[in-house]
């Protein structure tokens, strides 16, 4: 089977957890510093932030900025749960806007329209590692006093107009075991505020600055130097995979010719965490994904039902937004593997069952 994801461990990462070991601190501290130092430079800005998830940058993300209760929150129905959840666990309301087929990604034209005196900010979302139209998100929150937080979890290294992700407002990533930079499991969150960045620090670490003696109510949400160790090895090789998935993607794209491939707008720098292609025309999504899998592709569905339709959003009486093209897409999308450790004859494979569907 070729996975669909298949995290890179090489020698330079075994080697860094050792050393951690036999160094004794385990916690976090110096590799975690480092780890934020190279992480801002990778993102073009000042700070680096250092989480326990990607759910967690998003949660401090919003704390820091004073998103609570009775505040509403503008973010995409087309994304992994946690985006929408975090928006909960601070009391807040997500308002769901409608996505662009092409890019998947959240539509700026009908952001306007969503925004009520109690909007506090905008959520767009990076899908696949594909950046949001920036430019039109940016003007939108300039002109209605909104925060932008940036879920960039499947997007380091990918930029708009020139400019990396995560440095458009308030950037949150993840470093889960399966993303394009990983340490196993952690978050980052970046920013050019240093009012911002030390609040988000105190709210990571139980309201601390000096041991013992807490200015606010924190969290327990530091990475330890085990996975900023990980962490420090993988984005060390950033341009290198990058390059890697960006290749990848050409490949299956020249390729691929019996579904709907992605397109990249020009100014668009794809990273390309998922390659994701449509069934459209009502063909069976569900049964092209066995017989990939069947065929030894190892295909999978990111994300086969819309966040608005999930149960406890539903129950929670968010789930009646009209959001057609989220809907549909999430009846269509399959994504392939675009991972760097594809062979060429991978690549070929893949190619070759995707044009038997």
């Amino acid at each position: 089977m070729i996975p669909i994801s298949k995290p890179f461990i090489g020698e330079a990462e075994k080697a860094a957890v050792l050393e951690v070991l036999e160094s004794g601190m385990l916690a976090q501290g110096p590799r975690t510093a480092k780890l934020e130092e190279k992480w801002a430079a990778a993102c073009g800005v000042k700070f680096a932030i250092a989480t326990s998830s990607g759910t967690t940058a998003l949660h401090i993300a919003l704390l820091a900025h004073g998103i609570g209760p009775g505040a509403e929150v503008i973010t995409t129905p087309f994304t992994f749960v946690a985006s929408v959840n975090t928006i909960l666990y601070v009391g807040a309301r997500p308002v769901f806007v409608d996505i662009e087929a092409e890019t998947f990604n959240i539509n700026p034209d009908l952001i306007e329209a969503a925004i009520t005196p109690a909007t506090a900010a905008i959520m767009p979302v990076h899908l696949y590692g594909y950046p949001c139209d920036m430019a039109a998100i940016l003007a939108i929150a300039a002109r209605r006093n909104l925060v932008v937080i940036e879920d960039a979890a499947q997007a380091i290294g990918a930029d708009y107009r020139g400019k990396r992700v995560g440095g458009f407002g308030t950037g949150c990533f993840s470093l889960y075991a399966t993303k394009n930079v990983m340490s196993g499991e952690g978050g980052m969150i970046t920013t050019d505020d240093e009012t911002l960045a030390r609040q988000c620090r105190l709210l990571r670490n139980h309201g601390m600055e000096r041991r013992y003696y807490h200015d606010i109510l924190g969290y327990n949400f530091r990475m330890t130097d085990l996975h900023a160790a990980i962490g420090l090895a993988q984005i060390a090789r950033l341009e290198e995979f990058t390059a890697a998935r960006r290749a990848n993607a050409e490949y299956l794209t020249h390729g691929i010719e019996s579904v709907v491939t992605p397109a990249v707008r020009p100014g668009y720098g794809h990273v390309w965490h998922q390659y994701t292609v449509r069934m459209d025309g009502g063909r069976d999504r569900d049964a092209a994904v066995k017989q990939l899998n069947a065929a030894g592709v190892g295909a999978g569905i990111f994300y086969p039902v819309p966040a608005n339709r999930q149960r406890h959003l539903v129950e929670m009486g968010l789930g009646d937004a009209d959001l057609p093209v989220a809907e549909r897409l999430a009846q269509e999308v399959i994504s392939l593997p675009v991972h760097p450790q594809l062979s060429q004859a991978d690549l070929e494979t893949i190619v070759n069952e995707v044009n038997r569907l």
